[in-house]
């Protein structure tokens, strides 16, 4: 077995733990200790990492060569076409991008990262396609969340039939973009909609999206993959417009949002806590982690949150500081307590307990 040094060292502490107590003989810890081969860098993770960085620079090298006056000027001379003609361009280019990481996809299986690259950079064309579109098609309107809800339809009948859960993920990124777009445009680019300031209306928009797609997913048994990702938007969502509605209300200007007093926010507060303590429950009581995971985040966040709205102003800062180092301290040696007993639950878990050696 290949594990990284972290897994081997704990393997090791669990090997000696149970020598010392007599569950295991000396033979049997050598042998267990032989069977563990460590690996000294885990390539899986650079892989990932350094696809990142990739990415990362060449968004960057993009944004450079357009701050560029004079290669601004040159692509100004090479794309003085039409928006029809550069619409055409690049969603050809998307195309070739998406053809590419489809066939290395079919004869490298099993590098994920890469393809999943290849796909990126056709998201990013398809992008550049649909608004070259939207230049072209404009009539002065305004009414741009229609090319975002195009853009959300593409990628998720693209990530369906790939299939390929990051372009479900730009699907339903985009398909976020276009309710915040779309409501927004209805109200008159006013503060409400409905009665509902824009992050309460993504309060609903995150329920519904966890909800739908946990249910499709749950019995479109050939697409189980996207239950995750669709799950993680949903949450995302949800707890973020929960914390801002936690501080700032539904309230649609600065000036009402100051005369409002701490009582008159407190409901928001309790509102966003209860969240994050039913999707702990929920993670708990079905063994869902990424539930779990997100109600513990944003619990503490929420705590942390009213920490600094009601103790910030009346609070000596190095006491102030002092007390979020303790705090930070106490929740990062419990979280590594819970990790160790996790794994060594892990470990000892599925296997029947050995005889003691003489027995």
């Amino acid at each position: 077995m290949r594990v990284s040094r972290k897994e081997g060292r704990l393997i090791q502490r669990a090997i000696d733990r149970w020598q010392a107590d007599g569950m295991l003989s000396a033979a049997q810890a050598r042998e267990l200790n032989s069977s563990v081969q460590i690996h000294v860098l885990d390539w899986r993770r650079v892989a990932r990492y350094a696809l990142w960085v990739s990415i990362a620079c060449a968004l960057i090298a993009i944004t450079a060569a357009l701050a560029d006056e004079w290669l601004m000027t040159l692509l100004e001379r090479v794309f003085s076409a039409s928006p029809w003609v550069k619409c055409a361009t690049f969603a050809v280019i998307a195309g070739v991008l998406y053809n590419a990481g489809l066939r290395r996809r079919r004869r490298l299986p099993g590098r994920t990262f890469t393809n999943e690259a290849i796909f990126f950079f056709g998201v990013v064309a398809t992008a550049a396609a649909i608004g070259f579109l939207g230049e072209a098609i404009s009539t002065g309107s305004d009414h741009f969340s229609l090319l975002l809800l195009l853009a959300a339809i593409l990628y998720g009948l693209l990530g369906l039939w790939f299939p390929s859960t990051l372009v479900w993920v730009f699907s339903l990124i985009s398909l976020g973009s276009w309710f915040g777009a779309e409501t927004g445009y209805l109200s008159g680019w006013g503060a409400y909609y409905l009665g509902m300031n824009l992050p309460l209306r993504f309060v609903f928009f995150g329920m519904v999206l966890l909800v739908v797609g946990s249910w499709l997913f749950t019995r479109w048994r050939g697409y189980r993959a996207f239950l995750g990702p669709t799950k993680a938007i949903g949450l995302l969502y949800l707890f973020v417009a929960l914390w801002i509605m936690s501080i700032f209300g539904n309230y649609g200007d600065i000036e009402s949002w100051e005369r409002a007093g701490h009582l008159e926010l407190l409901h928001w507060s309790v509102l966003f806590g209860l969240a994050a303590v039913a999707s702990i429950y929920h993670g708990l009581r079905y063994d869902d982690g990424m539930t779990r995971g997100f109600g513990l985040t944003f619990l503490f966040i929420n705590l942390y949150t009213r920490f600094f709205e009601y103790f910030w102003d009346d609070t000596h800062k190095a006491l102030f500081f002092g007390i979020l180092a303790v705090s930070f301290w106490y929740l990062g040696s419990r979280a590594e307590k819970i990790w160790q007993l996790e794994a060594f639950s892990h470990l000892g878990a599925g296997s029947e307990k050995p005889e003691r050696p003489g027995t």
